[in-house]
């Protein structure tokens, strides 16, 4: 009878380990390099009262202090899985833009454009369903995989900072985005 109880609860908690956001299905854990990623938060990025995507945040291990997360040279994955029926590439470059505008110092912002270009210029107009995942790998860069196609890495630990600030710097793409990443 114990090993029943005991099977019973390995098997709900096999269950509830992944999280489930507006039917985007979340694992628990993720592997980025040779590193074992935790799912540190999610949300859905709205404008407008529409929902536009699913953002996920893996770690190294959970943390709620964003500026401890960003001044980390961690491993880290954010996914994107989208929800609206199409965003633009030119509303991408848009946000990108006025995001990395927003969170980080004018004096350092002319040496991230060209990588902040070439970023971009990985991205397609999306649509719902279509996944976005940037991996950041400590001494390599943002390894950017838009609907399952590799696009390519960006170097630099001071992109992926500027990057990940999006979401989690002091000026995110929305504060209620910030803090579900934040597992808040």
């Amino acid at each position: 009878m114990r090993w029943l109880i005991l099977i019973g609860m390995m098997l709900v908690s096999a269950v509830t380990v992944a999280k489930t956001v507006e039917g985007v299905n979340l694992p628990d854990t993720v592997s980025v390099g040779d590193k074992t990623l935790v799912l540190n938060g999610a949300g859905v990025r709205e404008k407008f009262f529409f929902d536009i995507y699913v953002a996920a945040l893996y770690l190294p291990a959970r943390n709620k202090d964003a500026k401890a997360i960003l001044d980390a040279d961690q491993p880290w994955r954010m996914r994107m899985n989208f929800l609206y029926s199409e965003v633009d590439r030119e509303k991408l470059d848009k946000g990108w833009e006025e995001g990395f505008e927003a969170n980080v110092a004018p004096d350092k912002l002319p040496a991230l454009r060209d990588r902040l270009k070439q970023f971009e210029a990985m991205f397609v107009t999306l649509h719902k369903g279509d996944e976005v995942v940037m991996d950041y790998l400590p001494g390599s860069g943002v390894h950017v995989t838009v609907k399952g196609v590799d696009k390519g890495v960006v170097p630099g630990a001071d992109f992926a900072k500027a990057l990940l600030s999006v979401w989690i710097g002091p000026e995110p793409v929305t504060s209620s985005v910030k803090k579900r990443l934040l597992g808040q």
